[in-house]
């Protein structure tokens, strides 16, 4: 079909098909097409769960439900949309208001450990917008909302309650409002929470008086991308958002066919290549490549196949190119819309706008999910809401006192090192790190989480310590990161090492009506993340950098030493 297509070859073409064929025979295709839910046991009777097929249509009644609140936003300024929430719900948004300017014009995006986009025009109520995305504690992106105030719509959204992020980023908005002369009425009407019917969320919401938009609580939040979730913040800063819906809905028609179904195709080459690969491993690893580099598509796509795939040991991540290293037998490497360079040695080629990208990707990963014997609509659960419930105990604990974070194994330098790792070559950052790369599994990965505010990210790490290890090694801000691909990590093969980096906050927040700071929060929510990660035996060291701007130098000279 004109504007869809997938391309495999070599060993993961040879996986694919048989896969396909399997898919086939066994009525997969026929069953999506008709919703049928038994696909996962004859107990499974909640067609709701596959209503993610009928947003590419249904969506546009909501879109005209929020025309007029976009219009009412414009009229009074309100241009820039702060988008609080963690995984599935900032993802999706963050890539449309990236990819969907109207017109061709630029929209801003903002993000936690990151720098803002290309400026919007300056026209008034003729901008095009801009978002910022706050889904952990940095103060760097919060403080970039704050100098906007004026301008400024906040956007809660969570399909549950409140996180501990999005209660704190709360409070500070509405104290920063109240000190900027708003009343409380018109703090109310500077929020909107998107959330589901009937969640906690939604009762908190109501009796804070802010506007409220709900969803279907059975549509599962990583299938939401062409929901409120995805759609409402991406239109309230700009983004063309029916184009989108176009996109996806010219695809529907493809994935209602065994053959030249471009969902159907990729979901086998996911699979069938996670069951087996060369070589005897599970080429279960998926390196996704954009032309320009890795964008909040890429994350939404590793937290889309984590969650769906990652249960009962079994499970799909996805990296991007700066952690990959080259060819491996249980990695396979997926070019989103390539060019001559960025597709040359990709195992498997995807075209699709980007409509079409968040459609082909849920059904391949409904597809992979079957194929690995995995319901891919059950939410992360007790693996993404452990550790924040331990980190509110932490919180607790520690009261308006120092958060009891455990004390290093030993220190090297402004560098504390916190590891329960056997370490027999000495008690530097140099040994610790040497140990806990020498125990990834040789078709495993590593994992870099940094929970700092500002510009360093795992990023700046994952080359090195790719190129050293000869393994993948993703990486991601905390709590986002864990939050959004936690099952995969923690319910998946358990092939995985972490390294947690964390620092002191130079210039720290206070959360108001909280005994705790921002940085606080962030320290307490790592701790917890740790914790979850050991219980299930996997290898873990964390770093604290006493004087972040300058320790960060000697964590990227020690990752790249040899």
């Amino acid at each position: 079909m004109a504007g869809f297509d997938v391309l495999t070859r070599g060993d993961a073409l040879d996986a694919a098909l048989q896969a396909r064929d399997y898919l086939v025979s066994c009525g997969v295709p026929g069953a999506l097409a008709a919703k049928d839910p038994r696909l996962w046991g004859r107990r499974t009777v909640d067609h709701s769960r596959l209503g993610w097929l009928d947003l590419p249509f249904a969506s546009h009644g909501l879109l005209n439900q929020i025309e007029g609140l976009v219009a009412e936003a414009r009229y009074s300024g309100l241009d820039h949309i702060v988008l609080i929430g963690i995984g599935a719900e900032t993802l999706a948004a963050q890539a449309i208001v990236e990819a969907h300017s109207p017109a061709g014009r630029p929209l801003a995006v903002q993000t936690a450990g990151g720098t803002p986009g290309v400026p919007a025009d300056d026209q008034g109520a003729g901008r095009s917008g801009e978002l910022t995305v706050l889904d952990g504690a940095d103060i760097a992106a919060l403080m970039f909302a704050l100098e906007r105030l004026d301008r400024t719509l906040v956007v809660l959204s969570s399909k549950a309650g409140v996180s501990l992020e999005g209660d704190a980023y709360r409070r500070i908005f509405s104290a920063a409002f109240r000190e900027h002369g708003l009343s409380e009425r018109e703090i109310a009407g500077r929020f909107l929470v998107i959330t589901d019917h009937g969640s906690p969320l939604h009762d908190f919401a109501r009796q804070c008086g802010y506007r409220v938009g709900l969803t279907d609580p059975y549509l599962p939040g990583h299938y939401g991308a062409l929901s409120a979730y995805g759609l409402v913040p991406a239109m309230l800063a700009g983004g063309d958002v029916y184009q989108l819906l176009d996109e996806a809905a010219a695809l529907v028609p493809s994935l209602a066919r065994e053959d030249e179904n471009p969902g159907l195709l990729l979901g086998a080459v996911l699979g069938g290549c996670a069951q087996q690969g060369p070589g005897g491993f599970p080429r279960d690893k998926v390196v996704v490549r954009e032309p320009a580099g890795p964008s909040a598509l890429s994350a939404w796509i590793s937290q889309l196949l984590a969650v769906g795939t990652g249960k009962r040991g079994r499970g799909v991540l996805a990296f991007e190119p700066p952690g990959s290293p080259g060819p491996s037998p249980d990695m396979h490497a997926v070019a989103l819309n390539p060019t001559a360079a960025t597709g040359a040695d990709a195992d498997t080629s995807l075209w699709a706008p980007l409509g079409g990208q968040f459609l082909v990707w849920e059904y391949a990963t409904t597809v992979a999910g079957w194929l690995l014997g995995v319901n891919p609509f059950e939410p992360g659960g007790p693996v993404v809401q452990d550790a924040e419930d331990d980190a509110a105990t932490i919180l607790r604990a520690a009261g308006t006192g120092p958060l009891m974070a455990g004390e290093p194994a030993f220190v090297d330098g402004d560098i504390e090192i916190h590891t329960d790792l056997a370490h027999t070559g000495g008690t530097g950052l140099d040994a610790a790190l040497g140990d806990l790369l020498s125990r990834i599994p040789a078709n495993g990965y590593l994992s870099v989480v940094t929970y700092l505010s500002g510009d360093f990210s795992g990023r700046y790490l994952a080359p090195a310590l790719s190129r050293r290890t000869g393994r993948p090694v993703s990486y991601g801000p905390g709590p986002g990161y864990l939050h959004a691909t936690g099952p995969v990590h923690k319910e998946g093969p358990g092939n995985g090492a972490f390294l947690i980096v964390t620092g002191d906050m130079a210039d720290d927040h206070p959360v108001p009506g909280r005994p705790y700071t921002l940085g606080k929060l962030q320290l307490a929510r790592a701790v917890a993340e740790v914790r979850a990660l050991r219980q299930r035996g996997l290898p873990v060291l964390r770093l604290h950098l006493r004087d972040p701007a300058e320790a960060a130098g000697r964590l990227a000279e020690a990752a790249r030493s040899t």
